[in-house]
């Protein structure tokens, strides 16, 4: 799993969803803008995070496993039953 920048900060966070309230743009492929990161947290359950390219990679994120999100890289989530998460971004 990739780690955030020391040098980035963070400057925004979502609203809270759960496997009924994912917006339909995460669950299929979009990307930051440049020079934006973003971290998902999760709070209970587990997510699918896809990674579109170069290569697709999956990894399932739970608690203990939050997903970093590169800039520009094409990604997607989808929820593994039950969940509750939160992204924050940072530049």
């Amino acid at each position: 799993m990739k780690l955030l920048p020391k040098d980035v900060s963070s400057y925004a966070k979502s609203p809270v969803f759960s496997e009924s309230s994912i917006p339909v743009n995460l669950q299929k492929s979009h990307r930051t803008k440049a020079d934006t990161w973003a971290r998902i947290v999760i709070l209970e359950g587990r997510l699918l995070y896809r990674i579109l390219t170069p290569e697709i990679e999956e990894i399932e994120l739970s608690p203990d496993m939050p997903g970093i999100v590169e800039p520009e890289v094409p990604h997607e989530v989808e929820a593994i039953g039950s969940v509750c998460f939160y992204l924050e971004f940072y530049r």
